[in-house]
């Protein structure tokens, strides 16, 4: 009888840690892309995640090898150098994850943090056609439900935002010290998040069925091979700022909590979501939604108009609607499914969210 107790309270754990985590990082992207004072380059906050995440995977190895770093250096080479074509497929995943990561910074720049928050929920649309596409996977007609829910909602938040471009929402815009913000390019750029998200996340599960190689080490190979392409990111786009200011222009204390924010979160999400099931996730992204809401609101002058409320409503209605399960209630599961995000949470465990 003593488990039980136990199972329930890491449950409202979960719940917790997932509401928080999702909520508090849209929140933070979006005030450090905002806040007066030097603008840190992005492109160089997504390659500083990528190496605290990789130094949190090495750890881990580490202590699964026993502690040993003979024992984890022959692992490496086996894994790494001795299956160089199986390491050849990790370079999509990463550049993907890469490009993701840089637009997620573009999206929360342009994007307050309730539009952001909501638009990204598209990863669930993205993902569903992909597994269909890639993994033939099959849907239910409850889910194809939720699918055309959630893009009725994001559109209706989407049109909401630009109908009050003429109120607060576009004064907060003109604000002397803030960067312009262009709703477009922010809607664009979660977009593009949501496909890359849905493509490599459902691309990595197939990558990972029927391989002999732990979850950790696959996240070692994805955070080693996203380094040169996230530097080359920094070259292209913010070149002549990094030959001007360096590297680390625009961090502070704030900046660094934000990369670790970024890198850890997929790891204690990963942790704790075994625990969860998908209405508990549903609850937690939902949750998130309106706490980013209601702090926008008195964070950033955001203004709650009743076409948003609606549009966040159908989407949150959508989130619980792709989750829910009809065989939960008779027993009947056939398989184990991944979390509607693409299982980005769960497969690369140390992914970005947001």
């Amino acid at each position: 009888m003593a488990p039980k107790p136990n199972n329930s309270n890491l449950k409202y754990l979960s719940l917790v840690t997932l509401t928080l985590q999702n909520a508090i990082l849209g929140l933070s992207m979006r005030y450090a892309r905002t806040r007066p004072g030097d603008m840190f380059l992005s492109s160089t906050a997504v390659v500083m995640a990528e190496v605290v995440k990789l130094a949190t995977s090495l750890v881990l190895v580490f202590l699964e090898e026993g502690k040993s770093v003979l024992r984890l250096k022959a692992t490496l080479h086996n894994t790494i150098v001795k299956q160089p074509m199986d390491t050849l497929k990790i370079c999509v995943p990463s550049f993907l994850y890469i490009l993701q990561n840089n637009l997620l910074y573009v999206s929360a720049s342009h994007l307050d943090a309730a539009t952001y928050q909501v638009t990204y929920q598209l990863k669930i649309l993205t993902t569903a056609v992909f597994a269909v596409i890639i993994l033939r996977k099959r849907l239910l007609p409850t889910q194809w439900a939720a699918l055309v829910a959630l893009v009725i909602g994001v559109a209706s938040v989407q049109l909401a935002q630009t109908d009050s471009s003429g109120t607060a929402a576009s004064r907060q815009q003109q604000m002397p010290g803030e960067p312009e913000q262009n709703r477009l390019l922010g809607f664009s750029a979660a977009l593009g998040a949501c496909f890359l998200s849905g493509f490599a996340g459902i691309y990595f599960e197939k990558m990972l069925k029927g391989a002999d190689i732990s979850i950790w080490m696959r996240n070692i190979q994805l955070s080693l091979l996203s380094l040169p392409f996230g530097l080359l990111t920094c070259i292209v786009n913010d070149g002549s700022k990094l030959s001007a200011n360096g590297f680390f222009f625009g961090y502070d204390g704030f900046i660094t909590y934000l990369i670790i924010l970024q890198a850890g979160g997929g790891l204690i999400v990963a942790v704790v979501v075994k625990y969860a099931d998908n209405i508990l996730k549903g609850f937690a992204t939902s949750l998130a939604i309106i706490i980013s809401c209601v702090a926008s609101m008195y964070l950033f002058d955001f203004t709650l108009t009743m076409q948003f409320t609606v549009g966040a409503a159908l989407v949150i209605g959508s989130i619980f609607l792709y989750g829910y399960d009809p065989g939960a209630a008779t027993g009947k599961h056939k398989v184990i499914k991944l979390s509607p995000d693409g299982g980005q949470d769960q497969v690369r465990l140390l992914a970005e969210k947001v």
